[in-house]
């Protein structure tokens, strides 16, 4: 799966996410609600939007009443199934902004199995972080499944230190845009870019890229190994770009997956790790949604950074649910940039 191209983990490991079916959401219970089902896999026409019951907290839950949930790369695997299969029918969306109805405070949580499209969530208590003053609920969203996969993958997993010369693939994408703005922060000396289209590569320009590349670039592998190659290369792709990274890592680089598209192959052999004295990692955001404490820690460096303006999420465009399905249709074209939410009250 590849949440870092929506782009884009997610979102959590992909944009992949860090998002299973380790744990069933609530049991739908209480009052009704206005939410998006599906009750088959299958195409964006599968979305419904209808009066389904209330989720209930259950036990180390809380209930969410959402502003506005995230659209994921990862929402398209598991409608169609090929990601997680849900126990249908079900509701999709994998993050949600809103109001704890316990006591009215702000915040932002991730949906271990969906639930996200709707005007009710109920994620887990240690999955919810409250919103800060100074952070805005698009801010918030747009920042905290792609971001902590982003920061996840460079610093976590790709244990990034300053000076060295990192490239991000699917750099326009909800993970990659917050990959390319957090290198810089976590002080890269060089940040090399891969974005598919000239406009989509004028924005990861604008965000401080030093050199932005088209991943379908013949002489790929030897542009990314200019200046000395590189010392990480975070890949949400897979295939012929992930071997051009694979060739163009400097001795003792490292190599961090958070994902690849759907039927793309990216396996590679020990023999080509070790003549370049690298190394691979996957990284995917579920274990740090198993301890509570790096969760946060990620969560209030990604919010710190927002209220300083040293990390922005770009948002694509606001949808009510009835334009969910020209969303999924747009994400799969690869289409957007940065983030996509959905206004769940939007057509009250």
């Amino acid at each position: 799966m590849n949440s870092a191209d929506a782009t884009g983990a997610d979102a959590t490991g992909a944009e992949t996410t860090g998002m299973d079916t380790d744990e069933a959401e609530a049991d739908m219970g209480g009052s009704g609600m206005r939410a998006l089902v599906i009750h088959r896999y299958g195409g964006p026409e599968e979305l419904s939007i209808e009066t389904v019951p209330e989720p209930e907290a259950g036990p180390g839950r809380v209930l969410v009443d959402v502003t506005l949930a995230g659209l994921n790369y990862a929402d398209l695997e598991c409608r169609t199934g090929e990601y997680l299969r849900l126990p249908l029918p079900a509701v999709l969306g994998i993050d949600v902004v809103g109001r704890r109805r316990e006591d009215g405070r702000r915040v932002v949580a991730l949906l271990r199995a969906g639930g996200g499209y709707a005007r009710v969530a109920a994620p887990e208590a240690a999955h919810t972080v409250e919103v800060p003053d100074g952070v805005s609920d698009e801010q918030a969203l747009g920042l905290l499944e792609q971001g902590a996969t982003a920061y996840g993958a460079l610093a976590l997993a790709g244990r990034l230190r300053p000076g060295e010369a990192v490239a991000v693939t699917a750099a326009a994408g909800g993970v990659g845009h917050l990959a390319v703005q957090l290198a810089r922060e976590l002080g890269a000396g060089r940040v090399v870019a891969l974005a598919s289209t000239p406009e989509k590569r004028e924005f990861v320009r604008s965000l401080g890229a030093d050199a932005v590349f088209d991943p379908e670039d013949p002489d790929l592998a030897g542009r990314l190994g200019q200046e000395g190659g590189l010392d990480l290369f975070v890949d949400s792709v897979g295939g012929p770009v992930l071997r051009a990274g694979l060739a163009a890592l400097a001795p003792f680089g490292r190599l961090v997956s958070v994902g690849a598209r759907e039927g793309v192959e990216d396996s590679f052999t020990m023999g080509e790790l070790t003549e370049r004295s690298a190394g691979a990692q996957g990284f995917w955001l579920k274990h740090v949604l198993a301890d509570r404490k790096l969760f946060e820690d990620v969560a209030g460096h990604l919010f710190r950074l927002s209220v300083e303006r040293r990390l922005v999420a770009r948002i694509d465009r606001t949808v009510p649910l009835s334009g969910v399905a020209g969303a999924h249709r747009a994400m799969a074209a690869r289409q957007t940039v940065g983030k996509v939410l959905v206004d769940v009250r939007g057509e009250e």
